[in-house]
């Protein structure tokens, strides 16, 4: 069905679907399609999973607004699970990933101006990264293409090339008005970059050295989506001192929040920030039991050992393939870089019956929800290299 009455923001693919259930989802002729995208890593815990559905519904009958003005035990709830899982310390909580990096971009101003004392605080952002499309974290964000045509940007982001702690150093010997570096663990719309093993450690300590905050872009690799629920635990003794998470957090309901330690916290007092439904009572039912689920299964180890086999059986049968040049990953947040850029890739891997995303032009980009089975993988990997075979 199609309509002139919604904005054409999205270049659409030709299908509609009306149900889902764990990794699946059917279209309105009844034909199933195996969904190694997961809503973009939103549903980690497949679709229609029986927890969230039950939590959800149980709380549409009870009570859905009431507005942060007054006490959410809901919200409180989450927060404490949050805060126990990470190391952080509290929680502001917003509806999006963008939403949520807006948020700590915020609080990385007042910490300069607060803290630091400084007239015009800057915050260093990474090549090729992405942070969101309001105006705030579209100037974060390192790619060109998508700031074209909403300039001027936000002025106070330093660019620097992601994985490049050499170049960050020159950053701080030249630029004395840094207070803080917003860098994703993993880099998703980039095409799936995990950095070197020393960049995370050497960012944090960089930061000691020169009391800037630590800000971690989690709304991809977090809940669980990695193999750890956040990406920063594979790292021993590395804490951030602010993180964004959203998309799994809700498991298709829109959640995002903002964790971080308590002496810059404490910076949002009352009046300083806020969001209409942020934390919402629906919200925080389906994150409650997310949270849950994640616990009570396992689900970042089974993401990690479901990773670990996907990217090997991807391997054996791709890696001959004179179009594949690399397969990375970390958990179940996996690339296949090709040596050329792929337009129809996506296309044709929908009437193939699977759900796949192109990013950076030529990076297959899976992310599978943290459910995947190994069946489910093996069907991936044999349809993806038919896919392939045939061409870019």
């Amino acid at each position: 069905m199609t309509t002139d009455h919604l904005m054409h923001t999205y270049a659409r693919l030709p299908v509609a679907f009306v149900r889902g259930e764990g990794a699946w989802l059917w279209d309105e002729a009844g034909r199933r399609y195996l969904d190694a995208l997961s809503g973009i890593a939103v549903c980690g815990l497949g679709h229609a999973h029986p927890a969230v559905a039950e939590a959800i519904s149980r709380q549409a009958h009870t009570l859905l607004h009431t507005s942060n003005l007054y006490q959410m035990p809901l919200q409180a709830g989450v927060a404490d699970k949050l805060a126990r899982l990470s190391g952080l310390d509290q929680v502001f909580f917003c509806n999006s990933g963008a939403e949520t990096n807006e948020a700590a971009i915020k609080l990385a101003r007042l910490y300069g101006h607060e803290v630091r004392q400084l007239a015009e605080p800057k915050i260093v952002v990474f090549e090729s990264s992405f942070h969101g499309r309001t105006l705030a974290t579209l100037s974060a964000t390192g790619n060109a293409k998508i700031q074209q045509g909403f300039e001027p940007l936000v002025s106070g982001f330093v660019r620097c090339p992601y994985d490049d702690l050499a170049a960050l150093e020159d950053i701080a010997r030249t630029e004395p008005d840094i207070v803080a570096v917003l860098v994703e663990p993993v880099q998703g719309e980039g095409g799936l970059r995990v950095p070197s093993a020393g960049f995370l450690p050497g960012l944090r300590a960089l930061c000691d050295a020169q009391g800037w905050l630590l800000m971690l872009d989690e709304v991809q690799t977090g809940i669980g989506r990695t193999g750890h629920y956040f990406a920063f635990q594979h790292y021993e003794g590395l804490l951030p001192d602010v993180m964004s998470l959203a998309k799994g957090l809700g498991n298709g309901l829109p959640v995002g929040a903002l964790l971080a330690r308590e002496n810059v916290a404490r910076l949002f007092g009352p009046g300083r920030h806020g969001s209409t439904f942020g934390g919402g009572q629906l919200a925080m039912a389906a994150a409650g039991a997310v949270l849950d689920t994640l616990e009570q299964e396992g689900l970042p180890n089974h993401a990690r050992q479901m990773g670990d086999y996907l990217q090997s059986r991807l391997r054996e049968r791709l890696g001959q393939l004179p179009m594949v040049r690399t397969i990375r990953g970390q958990g179940l947040m996996i690339g296949i870089d090709l040596s050329d850029p792929a337009p129809t890739l996506v296309r044709r891997a929908l009437d193939k019956g699977i759900l796949i995303n192109v990013t950076a032009e030529r990076v297959i980009r899976l992310l599978p929800p943290l459910i995947f089975s190994a069946s489910e993988a093996d069907l991936l990997v044999d349809r993806l290299g038919e896919l392939l075979e045939e061409g870019l």
